[in-house]
């Protein structure tokens, strides 16, 4: 059994990382994930690895984008604002089919906004991670320890795919702290990366990255055989928990942080006889349909907890597609939602129900 450790969110995905052989860190400070590049910074020159504080997060995109086409794991790591700036970048490496990873550690917005925790760039990562016909993988942690695990699988799936993967966190996870450990696994990134710009020594033809197709039907073979490689994702890395879903009346559905607030309620609510559940989605792009669509089977109703004003609950909804009410409870602006609350809203729907 690893050891564990106590550990601060952030710093326990930047340690993740490196452990999985991320050793090219690109960044630039912001408020609540300044930790993990303050932690990169000092880990990584100890182990040969190369930190860079890049001038800009547009700048630090671009470094990973060059980093990534070398055959390297690379990663970067920003909250909202500096995330919205890399978009052109992102949109460049998944254009360019390069595995990376990004961390946002999100905070309320929009614009400046404030530095509380929030949910509120859900449809970004999900729906407009950059320009153009894209997605991304985007993984949601609840815990420390789950924050560790999803970096290991995300960088892994980010190789297979040929992808970026991003960990969709916020500032309440970043900033806490929690015993975690590191498995004790092999790295398994994928050592053959025949496309990789790293020199052929004359061995081979020169690679190519890019992302820049001047003929249109050319563009348009590579996004559709790109969006082929996105319905094989998500018929089969589709993730969730569930908690008490096999009889229960209403289905909660709540991602990261709010997950542990919405479980917290959950509980309340069956000590009181009210048949509640939970959904928990792990990856929120492939959004878990499956699991939304097997609990129609018994549910009566959902209700979606976020820490926005309602973006994940559109993806309910599609799924669900009218074969019940799904209600949504959210508190914006980096204010967090407390048991007692989504309490509430579930004896509502009890009531409204009977």
């Amino acid at each position: 059994m690893a050891e564990k450790v106590l550990m601060k969110g952030n710093e326990a995905l930047a340690e993740a990382a490196i452990k999985c052989g991320c050793h090219s860190f690109f960044g630039y400070p912001i408020t609540p994930q300044t930790e993990v590049a303050a932690y990169m910074a000092k880990r990584l020159p100890k182990i040969g690895g190369t930190y860079l504080q890049a001038e800009s997060e547009i700048s630090a995109i671009n470094m990973v984008l060059g980093a990534a086409s070398a055959g390297v794991r690379a990663m970067t790591s920003s909250s909202s604002p500096g995330i919205s700036l890399k978009c052109e970048g992102i949109s460049y490496i998944a254009g360019s089919d390069l595995p990376c990873l990004m961390i946002n550690v999100q905070r309320g917005g929009p614009g400046l906004g404030g530095i509380q925790p929030a949910q509120s760039d859900y449809w970004q990562a999900t729906r407009a991670p950059g320009h153009g016909d894209l997605h991304i993988l985007v993984f949601a942690p609840s815990t420390i320890q789950e924050m560790v695990d999803l970096v290991y699988d995300a960088f892994d799936k980010a190789d297979q795919y040929r992808m970026p993967a991003m960990i969709l966190a916020d500032g309440m996870l970043g900033q806490m702290m929690e015993p975690v450990s590191f498995p004790e696994k092999e790295v398994t990134e994928f050592v053959e990366k025949p496309w990789a710009t790293n020199g052929h020594q004359n061995k081979r033809e020169h690679n190519v990255v890019n992302s820049l197709h001047l003929q249109a039907s050319e563009l348009e073979r590579t996004i559709v055989e790109r969006f082929q490689k996105y319905d094989i994702i998500k018929e089969n890395e589709q993730r969730a928990e569930e908690y008490m879903v096999e009889d229960a009346d209403i289905v909660l559905v709540a991602y990261g942080a709010t997950a542990r607030i919405a479980q917290s309620a959950v509980k309340t609510a069956r000590g009181q006889g009210i048949k509640a559940g939970l959904i928990r989605p792990i990856t929120v792009w492939p959004f878990p349909t499956k699991a939304i669509d097997n609990a129609c089977a018994t549910a009566k109703n959902f209700l979606c907890v976020e820490m926005s004003m309602g973006q994940m609950v559109d993806d309910v909804r599609l799924v669900v597609n009218g074969r019940m009410p799904v209600h949504f409870f959210g508190r914006t602006g980096g204010v967090i939602p407390t048991p007692a609350e989504v309490l509430v809203q579930i004896k509502t729907i009890a009531g409204g129900a009977k």
